[in-house]
């Protein structure tokens, strides 16, 4: 499986090359001698290989941020083409009817160029803002079990706290807590990005701080898979220490204006000893609401059918970039957003964080604020 993987990014690496050398060809089309396009196609295709081998061989810390940079850089040439030559095609369609000039065409030629260079730079930027910039998602559930009043939560997922995504993504977090009027926090899993060097490094600690004492009833996560990665007990250690409600395998009971809430939390299934959902059940009483953070959606069919209220997960990232969504969505049940299926209502967030480089394209950075209501006891 591994070595499937493996070759699966090589063979995409090298046909993304592929696209991206014909696609800066064309820009320089102008331009371009027998000399200058063997140089395209070689420069292209040595960074890329070279990139992976420095990856593959772990020669610098985060070398696999590079490698996806690249790619991205890529892709967006690829999505950049492909707009234009949509552009073109159209220009085509009109012109063989109506005729053009050579003159026309000339210009016609350089202004695609022009258009070209503007996507591709607006490209980069709508993918930097919708990765930093995070949008409030609003819902509202009403479930079959006793609360006098409702309950409001917020839903943070997959913050992958790092060098790129630290200090001001907690207090901006911090600022949409208050603003929304969240009663608690919630963050099924991938808090940290794989280990706590950064968040050591730039005192993260203090500022979790803050965000935890500023909810009336605090933060509880769970660990997700790069939670995982070999540093689970600093990590673990980390958020604790700042306040966090650390919910592995684990139940924890919480009152809202009288009413029993009880909140359960598994471990990502990347721990393979993990407690069976059915396990955790049993020490709640399920009469009472129930809610679950589990990092990745994968058990939503089974979970539909026991009697839990509210399932909150990540991991997905939805896609992060397009047009991975369409796989996200392809190969889970409920890959991104809400469902109520069968006995509970189901949120998988894309995320407040992301993975790997600070961009999104067809994702969104975002919180998810959840009003949960219910019936009152007679």
């Amino acid at each position: 499986m591994r070595y499937a993987f493996f070759i699966t990014i090589f063979l995409l690496l090298q046909l993304f090359s592929a696209g991206a050398a014909l696609s800066l060809q064309w820009w320089l089309q102008p331009w371009i001698t027998p000399t200058l396009q063997i140089a395209i196609w070689s420069a292209i295709f040595i960074i890329t290989n070279g990139l992976l081998i420095l990856s593959i061989k772990r020669v610098f810390a985060n070398s696999y941020r590079w490698v996806s940079g690249w790619m991205l850089v890529m892709h967006f040439m690829l999505l950049t083409a492909l707009l234009i030559s949509l552009f073109y095609g159209g220009y085509w369609l009109v012109t063989s009817l109506l005729g053009a000039s050579s003159y026309e065409s000339n210009m016609i030629f350089i202004g695609l160029r022009a258009l070209a260079l503007v996507i591709f730079l607006g490209l980069f930027g709508f993918a930097l803002y919708s990765a930093y910039v995070p949008v409030v998602r609003k819902l509202s559930i009403s479930i079959n079990k006793p609360l006098a009043k409702p309950l409001r939560i917020a839903v943070a997922s997959d913050l992958h706290l790092g060098r790129l995504f630290g200090v001001a993504a907690i207090d901006r977090l911090n600022r949409l807590m208050i603003d929304s009027q969240a009663d608690m926090l919630l963050m099924p899993g991938d808090i940290m990005d794989d280990n706590t060097d950064a968040f050591n490094s730039y005192n993260m600690a203090k500022n979790l701080a803050e965000l935890c004492s500023s909810l009336p009833y605090g933060v509880y996560a769970t660990l997700g898979n790069h939670d995982l990665y070999g540093h689970e007990q600093p990590i673990s250690q980390a958020l604790v220490d700042a306040g966090v409600h650390l919910l592995n395998d684990d139940v924890f009971g919480i009152e809202h204006e009288g009413q029993p809430i009880w909140l359960v939390g598994r471990f990502d299934n990347h721990k393979r000893q993990r407690v069976a959902t059915t396990d955790l059940l049993a020490n709640v009483d399920t009469s009472q609401p129930v809610i679950l953070l589990d990092h990745r959606p994968s058990d939503i069919d089974e979970h539909s059918q026991l009697p839990i209220d509210l399932q909150v997960s990540g991991h997905t990232h939805n896609g992060q970039v397009f047009p991975a969504n369409f796989i996200v969505s392809a190969i889970n049940r409920l890959g991104y957003g809400y469902e109520a299926i069968g006995r509970g209502h189901f949120v998988v967030s894309s995320g407040y964080g992301f993975w790997g480089i600070p961009f999104r394209l067809g994702s969104r950075s975002e919180i998810w604020l959840i009003t949960v209501s219910g019936h009152t006891n007679k």
